[in-house]
């Protein structure tokens, strides 16, 4: 990999000479302009606004521009003598843990080489103390005209270096959070808490850029001779009324994509609504049921007490037949008795 930079890491009285190299490279399609009538290259020239004519990269120079409009000329001699201890050097203030910078701050990220075999040893030296003590060094440096804020951390065997914004050019989100009052409630974090679960975890390594591989799609069908393919119809997102509704459906989705059973549903508590004066036939309804009760209770008890009647009758009947059987037994041995008398 080719250095951008080349100088040294202060580390106390300890320097580490370094090449800084970029730790990051985009993969992005770039366009050129052209003509739309003949296809031909836009192209822009640089053009001396005194000569007027186009002037070639060796003649270019840098310039500050004061507030009257006067240009004050600035040379890479100017800049190499700045009075600042970074000019050429990392310098590293302080060590603090790795959770005390705010993402927000992250800017462009490089690599730092080993400057030949003498920064081996102080090099390797400055990684495994940064491993051991789990934490980050802040340091100072100075790269394209201006002087940078920066965070070294350890990537596998090497020292990277995460470019910093200062923490004034970090804008406050003032405005930014709804400004409605909206309570949460346990349900609702329930399951949310079920979908990031269902969603899991990714290897960033499976994710990749579909904008850029489309792209090549259509570049490569245009020179071809053709038609570019179609792109499908994004999916209408329905208006969401019930925020538990939605959470739901995202939970059954996620599971369904990973090729998980759903769950049966879940006993879900709908948002509240809104009274209005049609909630008032609410109490007639309720008189309504109340006279349907009482009139069902009367039913039931006349049923009942027809029941106990037919019963009360039944068993009559029965004990008049037994009582009957009864004296016929008495009355049929007397008969018996008298006839055996006779024949004698």
């Amino acid at each position: 990999m080719r250095s951008i930079w080349n100088g040294a890491i202060s580390f106390g009285l300890v320097s580490i000479p370094i090449k800084l190299v970029n730790a990051t490279e985009s993969h992005s399609i770039s366009f050129r302009q052209i003509h739309t009538e003949d296809g031909g290259r836009i192209r822009y020239r640089k053009v001396c606004e005194l000569d007027d004519r186009e002037v070639s990269q060796a003649e270019i120079g840098k310039g500050y521009e004061d507030a009257d409009g006067t240009i004050i000329p600035i040379t890479d001699e100017d800049l190499a003598h700045l009075p600042l201890p970074t000019a050429k050097t990392i310098e590293i203030v302080a060590f603090v843990p790795a959770d005390r910078i705010d993402p927000l701050q992250m800017d462009a990220a490089y690599y730092l080489a080993a400057g030949g075999a003498p920064a081996a040893k102080p090099y390797t030296l400055l990684r495994e103390a940064l491993k051991r003590s789990q934490k980050v060094a802040i340091a100072k440096f100075a790269l394209r005209g201006k002087e940078r804020l920066g965070m070294l951390r350890v990537v596998g065997d090497a020292i990277a270096m995460h470019g910093l914004l200062w923490p004034d050019e970090v804008r406050e989100p003032e405005g930014v959070a709804p400004d409605t009052r909206v309570t949460v409630n346990d349900k609702e974090l329930d399951l949310a808490d079920a979908l990031m679960d269902t969603l899991g975890e990714i290897d960033l390594e499976e994710l990749h850029d579909e904008y850029r591989e489309a792209l090549e799609e259509v570049v490569a069908a245009k020179a071809a001779g053709e038609a570019p393919p179609e792109a499908p119809e994004p999916a209408r997102a329905g208006k969401v009324l019930d925020l538990m509704a939605a959470l739901e459906k995202s939970v059954r989705a996620a599971k369904e994509s990973r090729g998980e059973q759903p769950e049966e549903a879940a006993d879900v508590r709908r948002l509240p609504q809104r009274k209005t004066a049609r909630a008032a036939p609410k109490q007639t309804a309720g008189k309504k049921s109340t006279a349907t009760t009482k009139k069902t209770a009367a039913k039931k008890t006349a049923a009942s007490a027809k029941k106990s009647t037919s019963k009360t009758a039944q068993g009559a009947k029965k004990t008049t037949a037994k009582s009957a059987a009864k004296s016929t037994e008495k009355k049929t041995p007397a008969k018996k008795t008298t006839s055996r008398k006779r024949t004698a």
